[in-house]
Parts: structure tokens; sequence; C-alpha cells
């Protein structure tokens, strides 16, 4: 379950992935299979093999990516989400989910 995002941001990275961009966001989110999470980062890009390079300077495999037909994204959580949001310089992010 997604929460915590206005619907325009939801568009705005659906947008971003659609138009080939490398797009971040982040919301809060609960699954029981992973009970200590309770944010994910979605980095999306609708050129696969961009999404590919993009992942791998953090070391992210490429068979870890949902291939949505629509929004093919890497998900992260934990220490990799925080990781990735620092380097990516998103404090936005880091600020607004307390990571």
């Amino acid at each position: 379950m997604a929460f915590g995002i206005k619907k325009e941001e939801l568009s705005q990275w659906q947008n971003q992935v659609k138009n080939g961009n490398i797009a971040i966001l982040t919301h809060y989110w609960m699954d029981a299979r992973f009970p200590n999470c309770y944010s994910v980062t979605k980095v999306g890009c609708s050129n696969i093999n961009k999404l590919i390079e993009w992942g791998s300077k953090y070391h992210l495999k490429a068979n870890w990516i949902h291939r949505d037909k629509n929004y093919p994204h890497f998900d992260l959580f934990g220490e990799k989400q925080k990781e990735v949001l620092e380097s990516e310089e998103m404090w936005d992010q880091i600020q607004r989910f307390n990571i």
C-alpha cells in the first residue's frame, strides 16, 4: 500500500519515466514481507538500457528491475534507499520520509 504522495507527484514521475528519463519517487509503504521498511523509493525509466546503466553505479542488478510494461523501475528500501537518495542529492525526500 502506497501513501504520502500527491497525485501530481505521481503523475510527474510517470511522465518522466515514459519520456525515457531517470525518475525518482519516494512514498510511504507497508508490506508484510518487509516489516521494518516504512518507505520505498522507485527509480524508473522506460529506456531499460539507461535504467540498467544507472543502476550499475549503485550495484543494482538488471534482474531486480520490476519490468512493468508502462513504468519499469527499481524498488529501493533500507540502506540502499538511503545510499541512493544521498548520492542523488534527494534531500527533500530524505527529510520528508525521515530516511
